[in-house]
């Protein structure tokens, strides 16, 4: 741990170079640790040009996670960030690989695309405070809007997942906004997505011992109809995916639709789309009603409540989509992941610094 330490010692002084001068910057890329990472950086660019993917173990005292890096990605990601730090643009906190990959995926590994969307990026999440909105926060009315919008996390996907689901058929826009605003409303959205990237998907890295970055999603449309689709229900709509796929980019594996009767596939679904860009159209599975099980083929029935063909009801929960179930809510997995962050951090530190020589 101690070399992981001197590693990190040595970005902060990275970093402070930078905000001194260019020339200082480029005598720190020479300096001690050099002398330490030359050897690594000699095996490491050995092993890029022999294999397209790496696979990473990240071992604790109890699990050890996998993480598979694929060289061309890796390349973009070490490309990108040397051109982040040269425009000041990469905060400590946004300095993460799969973080960088993210948005490097958006713009099809093109460098040059994925600045400007990095930028606005962080233009957005300072003028909406999105760093600190876990904190920051209480969407004190969730139990009412949940009336009116069925909603939640539950359970994950054979692959370890969070599935995540959303009850559109029951969906009241005309009441939800008695209880709540389109503003407040898109700040526990993203608070939730700032959930699933800080506690989520590091749980769910532990218990499936593989790194989880993704998720699966449900739209559950029995009863959906025009009357679902108001005004205030496109413009949430709307505000909804431009956060998704501007600033939360490739964090979805896959999704079904279910439940969706011809009337939906003929009108509510072209309409959908107008919202949504090509990428998501094509990891969306539209299923009708006889079709449910085919949910089982990447979900375990234990893990789907009962109203999707599972056998979850979560009844000491108050339902399933009260219940938060999964290895998030599991306090000895929490303990795990906590740790597991630290060094995800330090390796990532590691895979940068010898990037850089």
């Amino acid at each position: 741990m101690s070399e992981w330490l001197d590693a990190y010692d040595d970005v902060r002084e990275r970093r402070s170079d930078f905000e001194v001068s260019e020339d200082e910057r480029r005598r720190s890329r020479i300096g001690t640790f050099k002398k330490k990472a030359l050897h690594a950086s000699n095996k490491f660019t050995h092993s890029l040009k022999k294999r397209g993917k790496r696979k990473v173990d990240y071992r604790f005292p109890s699990v050890s996670i996998e993480d598979v890096r694929d060289a061309k990605e890796e390349n973009a990601v070490c490309e990108l960030r040397q051109r982040l730090l040269e425009r000041n643009l990469l905060p400590s906190r946004h300095d993460d690989y799969h973080t960088l990959l993210r948005f490097l995926k958006a713009r099809d590994l093109n460098v040059e695309k994925t600045i400007p969307m990095w930028e606005e990026m962080l233009n957005w999440r300072k003028e909406f405070g999105a760093d600190t909105i876990l904190q920051d926060f209480d969407f004190e009315e969730l139990e009412e809007v949940l009336q009116f919008y069925p909603q939640g996390y539950h359970g994950v996907d054979r692959e370890g997942r969070p599935v995540y689901i959303e009850r559109l058929g029951q969906a009241n826009p005309n009441k939800l906004m008695r209880i709540t605003t389109i503003d407040r409303y898109l700040k526990y959205h993203v608070q939730e997505f700032e959930r699933a990237l800080h506690e989520k998907f590091p749980a769910c890295s532990v218990a499936a011992k593989k790194r989880i970055c993704t998720t699966t999603t449900i739209l559950d449309v029995q009863g959906l109809g025009i009357k679902n689709f108001t005004r205030t229900a496109a413009s949430l709509l709307a505000a909804m995916a431009k956060i998704d796929n501007s600033y939360y980019p490739e964090t979805l594996h896959r999704m079904f639709i279910v439940n969706a009767g011809p009337g939906f596939k003929k009108m509510l679904w072209p309409a959908a789309q107008k919202f949504l860009d090509a990428k998501t159209i094509a990891k969306i599975q539209v299923l009708d009603p006889k079709s449910l099980g085919k949910l089982h083929e990447v979900i375990d029935p234990s893990q789907l409540p009962d109203f999707l063909g599972g056998s979850c009801t979560c009844s000491d929960e108050g339902g399933c989509l009260r219940s938060n179930k999964g290895p998030w809510s599991d306090p000895e997995v929490m303990k795990v992941s906590h740790a597991s962050s630290v060094i995800f951090f330090f390796y990532d530190m590691f895979f940068i610094l010898v990037s850089f020589i």
